[in-house]
């Protein structure tokens, strides 16, 4: 059943049934099982055998320590427990206290957060935790959801960082590029200048972190968004009273230190960050062969491990100011074992994404969508839409962005070097915008995993919510690729996409307005 139509099966049943139960854990392990029979034909035996082995392999793989892996595993774990001391030192109720002082609207606090999205560029995993450790004090203290801030963390950190050269994601795709031109023999570009050349053509990435703000501004609160934000406002629940195990929330667990200092949330923070860059620089430095600059060190860096380096000094700052403060202090063992429990949620929904992305490539569910696309004969003027669309299904249905860059781009660049090179370009540009979209609308995204651990919310409440906008996004993105394809002006269709995404939020807009009246 490997590369055929029954290899996205089990990737369908997943979706469908983590939308009508909203539990993921049931949802995702039907999808381990359902694809373990396919691979094995429904043998029993060997179906029990391929779960052992896909889970075990998360561990330990080709006889050694999956290293990287188990270094998130182990920064998720830091980030409880810093995030424990950073509760209970009364670090975070400050640092709300002490931004309500400058950010006094709702508004403010969602658009401070997207900004804080944009600055965070190097890499997606470090941008979803830092930006939800830092912003999630201020929106609570303003009533704006979880799911809301997760949504401006995943709307922020994936396209930032996609359209950025100097990233994990950038250098990673500016590799790829290289070895693909010189596949196909295209020498009249350089690969940094053609990923430069594509950020303006990646409409998606554009179009989700520009909607970000307009959703601030203008108060879109649609779908099931809505009521997430109604109830916030009203009764100052940030989180749904009926979800349980929400990751990193500790706001009933620990009674804040009524000595709090704002310095007690930053510079935990602050260490974590300038810890983890610099240990990101280091690594990257020295596995990068011959000229060393700053895309082979992004290229080459360790990231898992900048970011479990990065969570220990956290945690150790973090702990140094917990013991400097006067009584009452929380118990420090049941606080480390609190901040550990706390992430559990988010590790096992992990662990799971983990297994059922093995499973699918197992049974080439990304091979069999880019076959059934290679096989289509379609028009040139439409390569951009096909591609960004094929490229939305395959990280759909994977839950990898760059496992979807890895396959697509060498298909684009070869489709487009054979049927019109002026489409190379907008097609490499669409499989990355439809990566990115994917990406958003799947539950099995460690990127979305992580932005649901750093907002502190519910993670189906955050895939569900986030959607809706997501689509937004892409239906700009659509209108963009058909623009560019049949005219091959990028300036216009830049401008139109922009003017269409303002249309359709201000219609929204006036939507909401009339219904409430």
């Amino acid at each position: 059943m490997e590369g055929t139509f029954y290899s996205i099966i089990p990737a369908i049943i997943m979706l469908v049934l983590v939308i009508i139960t909203r539990k993921v854990l049931l949802s995702l392990g039907a999808g381990i099982i359902i694809g373990a029979l396919f691979i094995h034909e429904f043998n029993i035996l060997g179906t029990i055998q391929e779960i052992w082995i896909v889970f075990y392999e998360i561990f330990i793989s080709d006889g050694a320590l999956n290293t990287g892996n188990l270094l998130l595993i182990g920064f998720l774990l830091l980030l409880g427990m810093m995030t424990a001391f950073l509760q209970a030192s009364g670090g975070s109720r400050a640092f709300g206290e002490w931004m309500m002082d400058r950010v006094k609207t709702r508004r403010g606090a969602q658009a401070m957060s997207g900004l804080l999205g944009l600055i965070i560029f190097i890499d997606d995993y470090f941008n979803a935790l830092a930006v939800g450790q830092v912003a999630r004090p201020l929106t609570d203290r303003q009533k704006i959801s979880r799911a809301k801030l997760a949504y401006i963390i995943d709307s922020t950190s994936a396209p930032i960082t996609v359209v950025s050269p100097i990233s994990s994601w950038g250098a990673y795709i500016i590799g790829i590029l290289g070895g693909m031109f010189a596949a196909n023999g295209i020498t009249e570009i350089q690969p940094l200048q053609a990923f430069i050349q594509m950020i303006p053509l990646n409409f998606y990435a554009l179009s989700a972190i520009i909607l970000v703000f307009l959703v601030a501004y203008l108060k879109l609160d649609i779908g099931p968004m809505r009521r997430h934000e109604l109830r916030a406002i009203r009764t100052g629940e940030v989180i749904d009273p009926k979800q349980n195990n929400v990751p990193g929330d500790l706001s009933n667990t620990f009674k804040p230190h009524p000595k709090g200092k704002v310095y007690h949330l930053l510079l935990p923070i602050i260490v974590l960050v300038a810890v983890t860059v610099t240990t990101m620089i280091i690594t990257g430095a020295n596995a990068s062969e011959g000229k060393v600059n700053i895309l082979t060190i992004f290229a080459n860096t360790n990231v898992n491990l900048s970011l479990f380096f990065g969570g220990i000094a956290a945690v150790i700052t973090s702990l140094v100011f917990h013991l400097g403060q006067s009584t009452p202090k929380a118990n420090i063992g049941k606080m480390l074992l609190e901040g550990i429990k706390t992430m559990l949620p988010a590790i096992y929904i992990l662990l799971l994404a983990w297994m059922i992305g093995s499973i699918i490539g197992t049974l080439e569910t990304g091979q069999y969508l880019a076959q059934l696309f290679s096989s289509m004969q379609v028009s040139a003027a439409l390569l951009p839409l096909l591609f960004f669309i094929v490229s939305g299904f395959m990280a759909l249905a994977t839950g990898t962005s760059w496992g979807t860059f890895g396959i697509m781009l060498p298909i684009a660049a070869e489709v487009a070097a054979i049927t019109d090179i002026d489409m190379l370009l907008p097609s490499l540009a669409a499989v990355l915008a439809g990566s990115v979209f994917g990406d958003h609308c799947t539950p099995i995204s460690d990127t979305t995993i992580l932005s649901s651990t750093g907002a502190g919310a519910n993670h189906i409440d955050h895939v569900i919510t986030q959607i809706p906008y997501a689509i937004i996004a892409a239906v700009v993105a659509i209108v963009g690729y058909l623009i560019v394809g049949f005219s091959g002006q990028i300036f216009i269709s830049i401008i139109i996409s922009i003017i269409l995404l303002i249309i359709i939020s201000l219609t929204i807009k006036i939507f909401i307005r009339n219904k409430e009246f």
